[in-house]
């Protein structure tokens, strides 16, 4: 995660995601399993019920519930009721009776239960009202699923420090995950293809047919992440990006965090957060001393997938359409700044293309097209150049991502850069954008616009953060014949970044000779600037 655009350097920033319409959500979130058998246990005590002094349905309902409900299979389940001796004890009906409670689906008072005015969100609210009650009750599931037993209880009351750490560890993982997951599915490239609604069957969390959400090909489901293997998302949350060859410890790690995972994602599979599959329990049993592919060298070298059949022995899961608006929904609340695609359509330009730096590349361009769509591209032009003059930090980044959008009004915005060709901030690359249209009678730039617009372009990488492509840029620039007259020339550019962009070349450029001029421009372009502003 990155520092966003426009923000303080504590506040962190996701990369955006697409969210299905709500109606869509909404539909899923009613189609989710536990949200929907909370749903209708809420209508099917109409008008009231008793219950046990636990709050529970007494035992004749509930065996009634689970059988006109359908809560079991039906080949099990007459035996199962027949060993049935209170509702708590079965988890089919106890743990959606509990989100119904909790939601205020259901209200209990002293002996009765009866249904709750919760139940106007899902019958007359808004979407916004359901997802809302959605959220609310996949957050129930975890608290419910991650309580701690009795013993740890104890222990934290008994003041043992230890213990009370602990308490909380299963959720903390289990948000962990989904925050991994939705990082995963936000820098994926856009989907070639795929189903509405990205789910399986039911969208709502089953898995078949041997697969998460029917397949475990790679695909992208249009709205969800991509399936991903349990030992992958177990790396990605310890390993360091930077470890190209991990240590035992560190595999070691994995391998344990992969079964803790499976631990907590079984527990929320019915939320219709993710799509789970998990760890085949034969593997476990086969594979006691809990070594992970690559570990043992029987299925490739670390960071490579198993075979095909094989991957999802290790267990498969994905972010569903609903859990990306679910976990999005905790970013939010939480403080991160977690952009949706599309939200920028009627924003500033300025705000756009400070945005778009901290976008990925496939995003970015959806963005800057979602804001051009209903624009009349002259005065969408005129309002992108606009919002790149200046000599703030920001501004060479944003005549960076000012000439992308441009590009994709292609000659259309022509009248709109021939406008500013005289402008010192602008002119260059207006120059740029025209020949790039095949357009004609385009002036030639003067010497100072072309060492201008060279700062400036090196500026924006600067900004950008991209080393890589800064050093490619730094190899290209037409140097060597010349060093001391392009240097001369260089260090008395009128340009705010000169220095900083002359010190990036010292350090930068392959031959050292040039990088040694480079520097000594550099402390010129500091002297310089030091003289002015006193």
């Amino acid at each position: 995660m990155a520092d966003g655009p426009g923000h303080d350097d504590d506040v962190t920033a996701m990369p955006p995601v697409r969210l299905l319409p709500q109606d869509v959500l909404a539909r899923l979130a009613m189609e989710s399993p536990l949200f929907d058998t909370a749903v209708r246990l809420a209508r099917w005590i109409a008008p009231r019920r008793p219950v046990t002094e636990d709050g529970v349905l007494e035992l004749g309902d509930a065996r009634r519930a689970v059988r006109e409900l359908e809560l079991l299979p039906e080949a099990e389940r007459e035996s199962v009721l027949g060993k049935l001796s209170g509702a708590e004890e079965l988890e089919e009906l106890d743990l959606p009776w509990s989100i119904a409670e909790e939601l205020g689906l259901i209200d209990i008072d002293d002996d009765t239960a009866e249904p709750g005015g919760a139940l106007t969100a899902v019958d007359r609210g808004s979407t916004e009202d359901l997802l809302e009650l959605w959220w609310d009750a996949a957050e129930v599931v975890v608290a419910d699923a991650c309580l701690p037993g009795p013993e740890a209880l104890m222990a934290a009351a008994e003041g043992d420090e230890d213990e009370e750490f602990e308490l909380g560890a299963e959720a903390e993982l289990l948000y962990a995950a989904l925050e991994n997951l939705y990082l995963i599915a936000a820098l994926e490239p856009e989907p070639d293809g795929g189903g509405p609604d990205g789910g399986g069957p039911d969208g709502g969390g089953h898995v078949g047919g041997g697969c998460v959400g029917g397949s475990h090909d790679g695909r992208h489901h249009e709205g969800g992440g991509q399936a991903v293997p349990l030992p992958v998302l177990a790396a990605s949350m310890v390993v360091p990006d930077d470890m190209d060859s991990p240590t035992d410890e560190a595999l070691e790690e994995v391998s344990s965090l992969m079964m803790e995972l499976d631990a907590v994602l079984q527990l929320v599979i019915g939320t219709g957060v993710v799509d789970y599959q998990p760890v085949d329990p034969a593997l476990v049993a086969e594979d006691e001393d809990g070594t992970l592919p690559g570990e043992s060298g029987e299925s490739g070298e670390y960071g490579e997938e198993p075979d095909d059949a094989d991957v999802t022995r290790y267990g498969m899961v994905r972010l569903t359409p609903l859990g990306i608006y679910g976990v999005r929904r905790r970013l939010l609340a939480t403080g991160v700044v977690a952009p949706a695609l599309g939200e920028l359509a009627g924003a500033r330009p300025g705000e756009l293309l400070d945005a778009m730096a901290f976008y990925p590349d496939s995003s970015a361009r959806l963005e800057a097209q979602g804001w051009l769509e209903g624009r009349e591209p002259l005065e969408a032009a005129r309002e992108l150049l606009a919002a790149c003059r200046g000599d703030e930090p920001h501004a060479p980044l944003r005549r960076l991502y000012c000439q992308q959008v441009l590009a994709l009004l292609g000659p259309k915005g022509d009248p709109a850069l021939r406008e500013v060709l005289d402008d010192r901030h602008l002119g260059g690359l207006a120059r740029v954008r025209l020949v790039e249209h095949g357009a004609a009678d385009v002036p030639e730039p003067s010497e100072e616009m072309v060492f201008w617009l060279t700062v400036d372009t090196l500026a924006a990488q600067l900004a950008d953060d991209d080393e890589e492509l800064l050093a490619e840029l730094v190899r290209g620039i037409p140097v060597r014949e010349q060093p001391d007259s392009f240097f001369t020339a260089a260090w008395q550019v009128d340009h705010p970044a000169t220095a900083e962009v002359l010190e990036a070349l010292g350090r930068l450029h392959p031959d050292r000779a040039v990088a040694k001029e480079a520097r000594k421009a550099a402390f010129k372009a500091r002297s310089r600037s030091g003289a002015q502003e006193e």
